[in-house]
C-alpha cells in the first residue's frame, strides 16, 4: 500500500536547495530532451527537486518552453472542457480551508433526482458532455446509494441533442466494495485530492473528523484500483503546505501507482487555495504566487508527460490562458459550486449562495470555446476513449507510442462540430468552421483525414455522437 516517506522528500529538497546553478542546468537539459525522446528520458526525483529551485529568468524561459513542447507533442492543441456538478453540501468534516465544513452555518441540502435532471438539462443547453460529480462527505445524507442514483439521473437525462457521455466522480475515500459499485456504474475517472502530502499539515487541516486519517486517505487509490477502477485523478490544494514538498509527494504517489498497477494518474488537478466561508487566506503561510504556480505546472507537465493537467475556474481567465501554454490540458467552463446553482443561474443573475469556494473565471462555455479557438486551440468534449475501453494502461500504451493523435485530434474536431451545430451562434460557427477546415487538412494520416471528412458531413446531416 502507498506510503509517503516524508524524510526522503525533505532530504531531496535540502540537497537541491544547497546545489548550484550548474546542477539546475543539468536537470533542465534532461527535461529539454523529453519532447524528442518521450520514451527514453525520465526525470529522477533529484531532477525534479532541482527544477523546483529554478528562479533565474533565462532558465525559467527554457523550463516553460520545454513544458510547452511536451504538451504539444502529446496533446497537440486539444483542450478538454467539462463542468463540475455539486449534488450535496452536507459534510461531517471540519476541513479548515473548505466552505462546506461542518461548522459553517450553511443551508444544507442535497439535490433530488428531479433537481439533478434540471441541473443536467441546463448544462446540456450549454453544450457540456463531460461532468465531474462533486459532493461533501456525509454517510447519512450522501451515501454511496445516493451517488449511484445521481449517476443514473445524469446519464438518463437527454435534452434535444444534448447528453452527458462521461461523469467523473469526486467523492470521499471509501471501501473496495463501494469503489466496485462505482466501477460497475460506468464512471469515468475517480478523483480524490490528497489535499496535502505533508502529514503534520494534513492533521492540522483535518481536525477530529472522518477525513482525519491520513493513511486511509492516501491509500484510497489502491482500493479503487483493486476494485477495477483503472483511471484515477489526484491533486493537492496548493497553499496548505510547502508547494515543493507537495509536488514531490504527488509525483512519488504517481510513480508508486505506475509501478504497482501499471498506470499512474490519468489526471492531476492543481487548485490553489481560494477564499471560502469560515476561513481567511492570511492564516495560511504557504500561499503560492502566480510565477511560482506557473513553474509548478511546467514541472509537473515535464515529470508526467501523459497525464492530463486540470485547471479549474478557481483561477482567473488570464492565468488559465497562460497555463495552457505550460502544460494544462483540461479546463472547466461555466462552473457553479452552489447546490442547484446552474438552474438558479439560468433563471436569474448569479448571486453566490454558499459554494465550496469563490470562482474567478466565469466565462460561459461559448466564451471559453471562442477564446480557445482564437488562441489556436481545439476545444474538445471527446469521451470516446472511455466508451471504447481505452483506459488505464491501454490509454497509456497509445499515448506513449504517439498513436493517440490518430484518435484524439479527429474526435476533438467531431465534438467541436457537434457543439457548433447545436449551440454555436453564427459568429462562433464561422470561427469554428475555419478551424475545422484547417485542422482537417493538416491531418497527416490520409485514411483518417478522409474518414473524418465523412463523419463531419454526417454530423451536418443530423447524426450525432460519432467518434473514432
Amino acid at each position: 500500500m502507498m506510503e509517503i516517506n516524508q524524510a526522503y522528500i525533505e532530504t531531496l529538497l535540502e540537497q537541491a536547495r544547497a546545489a548550484g546553478i550548474r546542477e539546475q542546468e543539468a536537470a533542465l537539459k534532461q527535461a529539454e530532451a523529453i519532447p524528442e525522446q518521450l520514451n527514453g528520458v525520465k526525470l529522477s526525483d533529484r531532477d525534479i527537486a532541482l527544477l523546483l529551485q529554478i528562479r533565474r529568468p533565462d532558465l525559467l524561459t527554457r523550463l516553460f518552453a520545454a513544458a510547452g513542447a511536451v504538451k504539444d507533442r502529446i496533446y497537440g492543441r486539444r483542450v478538454v472542457l467539462f463542468a463540475p456538478l455539486y449534488v450535496s453540501n452536507y459534510c461531517v468534516n471540519r476541513c479548515v480551508y473548505c466552505g462546506f465544513k461542518q461548522s459553517n452555518a450553511l443551508a444544507r441540502r442535497r439535490l433530488s433526482f428531479q433537481e439533478i435532471q434540471d441541473e443536467v438539462q441546463v448544462l446540456e443547453r450549454m453544450g457540456h458532455k463531460r461532468l465531474a460529480l462533486e459532493a461533501g462527505e456525509d454517510p447519512q445524507h450522501c451515501d454511496i446509494q445516493y451517488i449511484l442514483s445521481c449517476l443514473d439521473a445524469i446519464y438518463s437525462t437527454k435534452l434535444d441533442n444534448g447528453s452527458i457521455r462521461r461523469v467523473n466522480v469526486n467523492i470521499a475515500a471509501t471501501t473496495v466494495d463501494e469503489y466496485r459499485l462505482l466501477h460497475e456504474k460506468g464512471i469515468g475517472t475517480y478523483i480524490l485530492f490528497q489535499e496535502t502530502y505533508h502529514q503534520p499539515t494534513y492533521a492540522a487541516m483535518h481536525p477530529s473528523c472522518r477525513k482525519s486519517d491520513y493513511n486511509y486517505h492516501l491509500t484510497a487509490f489502491d482500493r479503487a484500483m483493486q476494485a477495477g477502477i483503472d483511471d484515477v485523478g489526484a491533486g493537492v490544494l496548493f497553499g496548505l503546505a510547502d508547494p515543493e514538498f507537495e509536488v514531490l509527494g504527488l509525483l512519488l504517489h504517481n510513480n508508486y501507482l505506475d509501478r504497482t498497477y501499471g498506470t499512474g494518474f490519468h489526471t492531476i488537478s492543481m487548485p490553489r487555495l481560494r477564499p471560502a466561508e469560515g476561513m481567511e487566506l492570511a492564516a495560511f503561510p504557504h500561499l503560492v504566487d502566480d510565477r511560482t504556480f506557473e513553474r509548478l505546472v511546467a514541472i509537473i507537465r515535464l515529470a508526467v508527460p501523459y497525464t492530463g493537467i486540470i485547471m479549474s475556474t478557481r483561477e482567473s481567465a488570464a492565468m488559465r490562458d497562460r497555463l495552457l501554454r505550460h502544460g494544462v490540458s483540461q479546463v472547466s467552463a461555466g462552473s457553479n459550486t452552489d447546490i442547484g446553482g446552474y438552474k438558479k443561474d439560468a433563471e436569474q443573475p448569479r448571486v453566490p449562495a454558499g459554494g465550496q469556494f469563490e470562482l474567478s473565471d466565469e466565462r460561459r462555455p461559448d466564451q471559453m470555446i471562442t477564446a480557445l479557438i482564437e488562441q489556436g486551440y481545439i476545444p474538445s468534449y471527446c469521451t470516446a476513449c472511455y466508451r471504447q475501453g481505452r483506459t488505464g494502461d491501454r490509454f497509456m500504451q497509445l499515448a506513449k507510442t504517439g498513436a493517440i493523435h490518430n484518435v484524439c485530434t479527429p474526435n476533438a474536431l467531431l465534438t467541436l462540430q457537434e457543439y457548433l451545430l447545436d449551440y454555436g451562434d453564427p459568429s462562433l460557427r464561422q470561427l469554428g468552421a475555419s478551424l475545422l477546415e484547417k485542422e482537417c487538412a493538416a491531418l497527416e494520416n490520409a485514411p483518417v483525414r478522409q474518414a473524418l471528412k465523412q463523419k463531419l458531413h454526417r454530423l451536418k446531416a443530423g447524426e450525432r455522437d460519432l467518434y473514432f
